[in-house]
């Protein structure tokens, strides 16, 4: 049984609703890519065994062509190459960070020969990562245009955040989402990382207060929400169960000093969890809100959560964003 049908049956168990399914291409679909590096060699692992490559089909174009160029002027510098053992790869669609993690501190020499790699290169910006230690050689974020239904925004991202990994699902799933929409007034979001649906959303709803942990995740999308214009979104650094603790009013937070929670009168919850799904606090928090948008890494959580929450789905889409891959990326909206 396929991962497709295998999750639609055990669905089954919890609604009637059939689920809208989009498919990713095979090839050519990751924003974002990451490699092992090993005798002179980009690798990835299959079935337990190491695959060496100068390109790969799975990454977008963008990235495909330069892999090759890349990966020649490492091996023609050992400065480049000693020591370095992964390759991860972002694309904006035109410009690509690239990510070079290494097992030794990086040094000016380094500097320099990361430097003379990326003036070489066209639409490439090089970042150097050891143990405690970042070195930036181009700029640090990309900017993604983002075009769903007839609306756009810019988003920035960086290799230190979270960002949907498939190129041509991403703006599937805010589109079926924004047509799900009844009655919005102001969105409560939880792991909103760097904004990849606080922004589309936002003018969906008259105001968006968003959360995420990760501190890098906060900065972009403020940065984002001056480069689209917003007026309408707040944000503050907190983790979802300090999040569930704010808005019970369990204690203060100095993070929500200038923030009035009051003011705020919310029609949805929307939660983008990791893999291993919802807190117990979350669930809680939930409760209190008549509508929620699930969006899953998960299925198998998905479903356990579904339980425990408690409540009617009104829609769910399956999007393949893992082509060839045993996962899949659920989105749910619930009563």
């Amino acid at each position: 049984m396929n991962k497709l049908s295998k999750f639609c049956n055990e669905l089954s168990n919890h609604t009637d609703i059939k689920p809208e399914i989009y498919l990713s291409p095979a090839t050519g679909y990751r924003a974002r890519a990451e490699f092992g590096f090993s005798k002179n060699y980009f690798t990835m692992v299959s079935h337990k065994h190491k695959i060496y490559m100068d390109q790969s089909s799975i990454p977008h174009p963008s990235i495909q062509q330069l892999m090759p160029n890349l990966l020649s002027k490492i091996n023609k510098s050992e400065i480049i190459k000693k020591k370095l053992f992964q390759v991860n790869f972002r694309t904006s669609g035109t410009k690509v960070l690239a990510t070079l993690i290494y097992h030794k501190p990086l040094e000016e020499e380094w500097i320099q020969a990361a430097k003379n790699i990326q003036d070489s290169l066209p639409n490439i910006s090089i970042i150097g990562r050891s143990k405690k230690q970042k070195v930036i050689i181009g700029e640090e974020d990309i900017e993604l245009l983002c075009n769903y239904a007839d609306s756009s925004f810019k988003i920035l991202q960086n290799d230190s955040v979270f960002f949907q990994p498939n190129f041509y699902l991403y703006s599937l799933m805010i589109s079926f989402i924004t047509k799900q929409l009844e009655n919005p007034r102001d969105l409560l979001e939880l792991y909103c990382g760097c904004g990849g649906f606080t922004l589309p959303l936002a003018s969906k709803f008259n105001k968006v207060f968003a959360t995420e942990n990760n501190r890098h995740s906060i900065r972009l999308l403020k940065e984002s929400i001056k480069l689209n214009n917003l007026s309408n979104i707040q944000t503050a650094r907190l983790s979802d169960d300090e999040t569930a603790s704010a808005l019970a009013n369990e204690r203060p937070f100095r993070r929500l000093e200038n923030i009035d929670m009051q003011s705020y009168e919310f029609s949805h919850i929307l939660v983008d969890p990791p893999r291993t799904g919802l807190s117990t606090e979350t669930i809680k928090l939930s409760k209190q809100f008549k509508n929620m948008i699930y969006i899953s890494c998960n299925p198998e959580t998905f479903l356990r959560d579904m339980v425990k929450v408690n409540r009617k789905i009104e829609s769910i889409g399956i999007f393949d964003q893992f082509a060839n891959t045993q996962h899949l990326e659920v989105v749910a909206l619930l009563k």
